[in-house]
């Protein structure tokens, strides 16, 4: 990493106010980057090489796609045959070992000797350097490539690692396992078997090498099929519901008829909206130990991808210190090689209380890190790893882990007393502001007024205890000057993608909420499965994580998990175009935030044949196949600027201590070129329109590997840095409107993937066995209301914006099934009226006796009971593929009502206010202290107006049914049989709101809520029933008499 130039001191500047203060710091220089030049395979990775007689080695000679030698023999003997890109079966070429199909014509005498080695014999063993390849032939950049293809010609040597893990008598298993499959499709003969047993174990690690690092794994037909063919015909039956309410008013109650129908068919459509994204769910799996055997053999250097990892964070005591530390823990003790991690902490606030956590904990880090290595421990947060009801002996087997263990623990919660004393002490400010520990001021007292302040934490250079390195740490707090708009968290995460590109420029960027620690150490392992995928890697933007949370009480009374979003409609996305970006736990393409378009390949000719004559096959709709024509690939928009930053050669970012800073040193350099190249070199100019005015950054966007530019000092990118973490450098740029994070809504994570999605690019759900993440989530009723009331407010906000998918990139290539999921995502706070009509109206019906639905016929029940089991069947069915519990799936059925009548109700009005009057209204809240030591924040009663909607709902229907009983008493037999249709939706109505009661009730003694709501019920229907008897009044027989009056 370039930035450890101030290892320790914190660097605090203006770029608009021409100032930097170096507080505390020193510098060093960083070893200039080298460049190497090779030509690569399009699906391994490796140089192709060369033929005996000198000419560059091609596979097909009708489309000429670049693949390497054995990657061409594994084609043919493993695969399909054919080229990748033209799908023309390959032919054999002199020197490749015979496999069936092969044409007899091209047998060669000369070659007899090759005719059963399916080992490659033109091993590169001296290859130094990974490189990458891009669309048009340029190559670039040595360390590592996220685009391109990776796995390459694999000796046996390079995996005596995987050797080793298996006994002599399962590796042999697997060696003969793997020769019976050579035999079945003909590529070896049984005689054979006198070949050296070091060529199997080559020939088999070989193969196994070249096996996909991840597989789809679709749901099983027998339990996705009955599930298509329910919804098919529920949608049928719905059709014929709608027709009949339609058809048949209730005339004695026409405006509760009217309004019933209205919901009920905006619900009909809501449901479609929701349910149709989910007609191809897919499952994925990952295959570690083929990454790891492709991209970290023995010997040579590591060619993982490096990632960049984004913490934020705004107020540190809202946000408590020791939780964003155990995040960054988790972080610097990842299972990744260390010098390819680096984490970037984002602190909006300026907060010295951070700033200090940060320096405890990179301290504490050099402790903890070796320590988590040593004996693989899961989790890597500390604060979640001890607290853990656990047996953490399993799978131990050092003497010395018991006696370590302990000190790390006294060791740890030392560290959380110094974390506590820092808060303590940070929560009375200084008149004088607060000072830093060498006597300066520190620069973000004025939390709205201060200069960018970027501290490198834990440099290149950084060891722990043991002696070995350590991930990157730095410090990041962005300019604010008053009259500027920041964008809150999306301009803090804009900021972030710039200050890393700047000082290490990792290709693939992690984003990580301060409360999500990684859960799995494996997890960005998992990401790189998808993003270096020599096929799939190209086109995605992102891979998404689901969010998995601790803390929260067993049955989940608000739903706070979202186990039916993230296990059952995120699977359906994957299936489609990939799922939508959640905010966090997610692993981006560096690319696609820059707004690039995905690279895009010319659709594959249809399949032709030469077996029949040309007149059948004009008959048949096909074609002969005719003279070959070379295909070639589209070149995107990256790729495009890739080969205008070529052209310029060294005069866009100067060697040496220059002025590397100036843009005007674009226009060098123009003589000598045409005029086709000379217009490309002025199109440079347009780059800080798009991304501002740093060389330095624009640089780093063309490199399509990362890395750092050629020449660069660990000065100037610390300046650098701090100049594009200014105030103002997002004016008339396309920040927050086509790149990175997208401004315009407090959801700025929807608003991100789609504009992704729109421009082709996929994404791809990753559902390790062990959680990747996993964070804190408000368990208390009035907080999980604010949160959804943001969620929907954000999405109230897309839906008033130009963004709205509704209308938004017709032209694009978002498909519709996603297209729907999206329009989804933001009509549904838009559901909250009528469903809070809906469910006034059992109420209403049973206070004034009416009824919405007229007497009920014969084909009216059908339709009723068809309907009813319609939706039972496919929640069951829905459960069965997901593998979602039933109590889940009721416990989000509840919430979805909850939240419906209060949260987003409440959303649509202030965005309305928001948007179209620019009236910005927020909901205070008011708390009491628990008692409860655990889950006592479940018990916490916080009074706002988000709770009015709901309890008025309750009171309603539970008077509403006091008063239908008490009708039907009074009125005799007669009046039971209407009586419980009306009685059905009004405890539908209580049932689905029960946990919102209990949440209003607190836990009142302890007596359940359950007990006190029938306890009322009960009581006051007996009453009336007691009132209606009347037992303790003389029965009268015979003529009721009557007192004579005046006129008798």
């Amino acid at each position: 990493m370039a930035s450890n130039a101030m290892t320790g001191g914190l660097v605090a500047g203006s770029h608009t106010r021409n100032e930097l203060h170096v507080l505390h710091g020193d510098d060093e220089q960083r070893p200039p980057t080298r460049q190497s030049v090779s030509k690569t395979c399009r699906v391994c990775g490796d140089e192709i090489g060369y033929k005996e007689d000198g000419e560059l080695f091609v596979a097909c000679n009708v489309c000429g796609f670049p693949v390497c030698r054995p990657c061409y023999d594994y084609e043919r003997s493993e695969g399909n045959q054919s080229c990748p890109q033209c799908n023309t079966r390959y032919k054999r070429q002199k020197g490749c070992p015979r496999v069936a199909g092969d044409d007899d014509e091209n047998f060669d005498a000369d070659d007899f000797d090759d005719e059963f080695q399916t080992k490659n014999h033109h091993d590169d063993s001296d290859r130094q350097h990974v490189t990458i390849h891009s669309e048009n032939g340029d190559y670039n950049h040595p360390q590592w490539k996220p685009t391109g293809s990776f796995a390459g010609s694999v000796a046996g040597k390079d995996f005596e690692g995987e050797r080793e893990t298996y006994s002599n008598a399962e590796w042999k298993e697997r060696i003969e396992k793997w020769k019976v499959r050579q035999e079945k499709r003909g590529l070896v003969n049984k005689d054979d078997g006198n070949n050296d047993q070091g060529d199997d174990q080559d020939d088999f690690l070989l193969a196994e090498a070249r096996q996909p690092l991840w597989r789809k794994v679709p749901i099983a037909s027998s339990k996705i099929s009955p599930y298509r063919i329910v919804i098919v015909l529920r949608l049928i039956i719905l059709a014929f519901f709608l027709r009949f309410r339609v058809l048949t008013p209730a005339y004695d109650a026409y405006p509760l008829w009217i309004i019933s129908v209205i919901c009920e068919t905006w619900f009909a459509f809501s449901w479609i909206l929701d349910q149709f994204p989910k007609w191809f769910p897919i499952t994925r799996e990952t295959y570690l130990d083929r990454l790891s055997m492709r991209f970290e053999r023995e010997g040579e250097p590591n060619r993982l991808s490096p990632v960049d990892v984004f913490v934020s964070t705004v107020d540190p005591l809202k946000e408590p210190p020791i939780i964003t530390a155990n995040t960054v823990l988790s972080i610097l003790s990842v299972d990744y090689p260390v010098d390819k991690v680096s984490c970037y902490v984002s602190d909006d606030g300026a907060s010295m209380l951070l700033f200090d956590t940060l320096s405890e904990t990179a301290e504490f880090a050099r402790r903890w890190v070796p320590f988590c290595r040593k004996y693989s421990i899961e989790p890597r947060a500390p604060e979640y790893y001890f607290s853990e009801k656990m047996d953490y002996l399993k799978d131990k087997v050092l003497p010395s882990f018991v006696k370590e263990r302990r000190a790390m623990k006294r060791e740890y919660e030392e560290f959380k007393v110094r974390i506590n004393a820092l808060v303590a002490k940070a929560q009375k400010k200084p008149e004088e502001g607060w000072v830093m520990q060498d006597g300066t001021p520190w620069p973000g007292n004025n939390t709205r007024d201060h200069p960018g302040m970027i501290q490198v934490i834990l440099s290149e250079g950084a060891l722990d205890v043991e002696g070995k390195e350590l991930p990157r740490l730095v410090y990041v707090s962005r300019e604010k000057r008053p009259g500027y708009q920041h964008h809150k968290k999306a301009g803090a995460m804009n900021a972030l993608v710039r200050v890393s590109a700047v000082l290490t420029n990792a290709p693939f960027t992690l984003n990580l909420d301060c409360d999500h620690y990684i859960n799995n150490s494996k997890a960005v392992r998992e990401a790189m499965c998808f993003l270096m995928d020599p096929q799939l890697g190209k086109k995605l933007c992102y891979v998404q994580f689901p969010q998995r949370f601790d803390g929260i009480d067993r049955h989940d009374r608000y739903a706070n998990r979202n186990i039916v979003f993230f296990d059952i409609n995120m699977k359906g996305l994957d299936g489609i175009q990939g799922p939508v970006y959640v905010g966090t736990g997610c692993v981006f393409n560096r690319p696609a935030l820059y707004g690039y378009d995905p690279p895009v390949s010319e659709k594959r000719p249809k399949m032709t044949c030469d077996c029949l004559p040309s007149w059948c096959c004009c008959c048949c709709g096909g074609s002969r196949k005719s003279k070959p024509k070379k295909k070639a690939w589209k070149r995107p928009a990256r790729e495009t600027l890739h080969q205008e930053e070529k052209m310029m050669g060294k005069n866009y970012v100067r060697k040496g201590s220059g002025n590397m800073f100036d843009l005007e040193d674009i226009e060098e350099g123009l003589e000598g070129y045409d005029e086709l190249e000379k217009s490309s070199l002025m199109s440079q100019k347009n780059f800080e329109k798009r991304f501002g005015q740093s060389p330095v950054f624009i640089a780093s966007t063309l490199m399509e590997a990362g890395g750092l530019p050629e020449g660069t000092s660990p000065t100037s990118l610390i300046k650098e840095a701090i100049h594009v973490i200014s105030c103002g450098y997002e004016e008339k740029t396309e920040w927050g409107k086509e790149i990175g994070w997208i401004y315009g809504s407090v959801t700025e994570d929807i608003l991100t993937g789609f504009k992704m999605h729109c421009r082709g690019w996929k994404s791809v759900y990753c559902m390790p066995k062990r959680p990747a993440f996993k964070g804190s989530a408000p368990i208390n009723l009035s907080d999980r209301l604010h949160q959804v009331l943001r969620w929907a407010l954000g999405s109230v906000e897309i839906f008033l914006s130009r963004h709205c998918p509704l209308w938004y990139a017709y032209g694009g290539k978002l498909k519709w099934l996603e297209r729907m999921a999206y329009i989804n995502t933001i009509v549904y706070p838009f559901t909250s009226i009528p469903l809070l009509a809906y469910c006034t109206l059992p109420a209403v019906c049973l206070l004034t006796g009416k009824f919405i639905i007229p007497t009920l016929t014969n084909l009216a029940s059908i339709y009723f009971m068809a309907l009813f089991l319609s939706i039972i069947a496919t929640g069951v069915l829905e459960l069965r593929w997901s593998g979602v519990s039933i109590e889940d799936l009721w416990r989000n059925e509840q919430f979805w009502v909850i939240g419906g009548v209060s949260a987003h109700l409440f959303a649509v009005f202030q965005g309305l206010l928001k948007v179209l009057a620019g009236v910005d209204t927020n909901f205070t809240v008011t708390s009491k202290t628990a008692d409860d030591a655990e889950f006592g924040e479940l018990y916490l009663f916080k009074w706002t107006t988000l709770l009015i909607p709901p309890t008025t709902l309750i009171i309603l229907n539970m008077v509403g049914v006091v008063a239908g009983v008490s009708d039907a008493i009074n009125n005799g037999y007669g009046s039971w049989g209407p009586l419980f249709g009306k009685l059905f939706f009004a405890f539908w109505v209580i049932v689905h709101l029960y946990p919102f009661l209990k949440g209003l009730m607190g836990r009142q003694n302890r007596t359940p809520t359950i007990v006190v709501l029938w306890s009322v019920l009960l009581a006051s229907i007996f009453s009336l029933i007691w009132v209606r008897i009347d037992p303790f009044l003389p029965k009268q027989k015979g003529p009721i008499l009557k007192q004579c009056g005046v006129d008798c």
